[in-house]
């Protein structure tokens, strides 16, 4: 199968991190991992490849970016190479100095995390008392320098209580996009206890509410991880806009990962995306343009026919897909039905999709 057009890399620059959040890595985990982070001479070699592919946009994350020493040289050479940059940050360590060094590197769009509406229920999640403000303050920072900013939100039991409270602190802040990452029990996941997870009709209440606040011009919102919003937009009828809102007119389909993203991990493995931890390949290897070439593991994610249970039943398979991490999470195959999904198919799939997205 050709390889797919890709639009996002997401890079995990380092494990390093100033956080402990019950999301992720333990501190002393962390820093014992980092040890193993690409060099600058392999991850500039990574970038060489990624530019060979395309112009994705090539997203910093982390761990937290910002600890990673040479961040900003290697920033400036993925600009050199003509690659859209981004940067992911817990936005604690934007002082002023940092927020005038990320502008100057170029970065296109920075986003920071806030997992509640109050600094009482972000802080809790990243087990650190005064992120909430921190991240407030590095925000500020950068809109004051004009930098595109967008709000990354991890929704689980802890703050799904919170979205219209957690909607409005993000249209004050005047962020130009939210991005709703629906949590995977995956990796470091596996931290959060099952009873904070939410269960499948909460991931369809919660994808409709975002349906609703998606009519709206401002900001773009975006699910992660939930490629039935795909499915939900379509029998709304509203796919033409959230089209036209993300500026990817070609963006039709839910799951992308193996597809138009993938992530690479701070040692060099390539997977489909950053919660589905089935390796491709790893880039001290073999060249990052032959992985995403030849990857059996993203030929399969690649083509519908693949998919199993009702997923590979289903009338929005091809606009949908499932979230592959969320059904590996669950089974240890990444192609069986999404688990967190209660739509039950209508139709055989191929000619509904059609009529849906026109």
């Amino acid at each position: 199968m050709t390889p797919s057009a890709l639009r996002l890399v997401f890079w995990e620059t380092t494990t390093g991190c100033n956080l402990a959040c019950r999301h992720c890595r333990r501190l002393e985990v962390s820093r014992t991992l980092a040890r193993e982070d690409l060099t600058t001479d392999e991850a500039t070699r990574l970038i060489d490849g990624i530019a060979s592919v395309g112009q994705p946009v090539l997203v910093f994350s982390g761990g937290e970016p910002l600890m990673r020493p040479d961040l900003f040289e290697l920033a400036s050479y993925a600009r050199c190479r003509d690659l859209p940059i981004a940067l992911a940050t817990n936005g604690t360590l934007i002082d002023a100095a940092m927020a005038a060094r990320i502008v100057e590197s170029g970065f296109d769009r920075v986003a920071i995390s806030l997992d509640g509406a109050d600094a009482r229920t972000h802080d809790a999640f990243r087990n650190q008392s005064g992120a909430f403000d921190r991240a407030l303050d590095g925000f500020q920072r950068l809109q004051r320098r004009g930098v595109s900013l967008q709000i990354n939100t991890t929704i689980t039991q802890h703050d799904v209580g919170q979205l219209d409270a957690m909607y409005e602190l993000v249209v004050a802040l005047g962020a130009q996009a939210w991005h709703l990452f629906m949590f995977v029990p995956v990796g470091c996941g596996l931290e959060i206890p099952g009873d904070q997870q939410l269960a499948a009709q909460q991931y369809e209440d919660v994808l409709h509410w975002m349906a609703r606040k998606a009519r709206l011009t401002h900001p773009f919102i975006r699910a992660t991880c939930a490629p039935q919003y795909f499915r939900i937009l379509a029998q709304q009828h509203q796919l033409a806009g959230y089209r036209a809102a993300s500026h990817l007119s070609t963006m039709t389909k839910g799951c992308l990962a193996g597809t138009g993203i993938c992530f690479v991990s701070h040692k060099g493995e390539v997977f489909p995306c950053g919660y589905l931890p089935v390796s491709c390949g790893n880039v001290k290897l073999e060249p990052f343009p032959a992985i995403w070439a030849s990857s059996v593991v993203l030929a399969a994610l690649r083509d519908p026919d693949c998919l199993k249970g009702k997923c590979g039943a289903c009338e929005f398979r091809r606009l949908c897909s499932g979230c592959r991490a969320r059904a590996y999470a669950a089974t240890g195959d990444y192609l069986t039905e999404e688990p967190c999904c209660t739509y039950a198919p209508q139709a055989g799939p191929g000619d509904l999709l059609c009529r849906l997205t026109g």
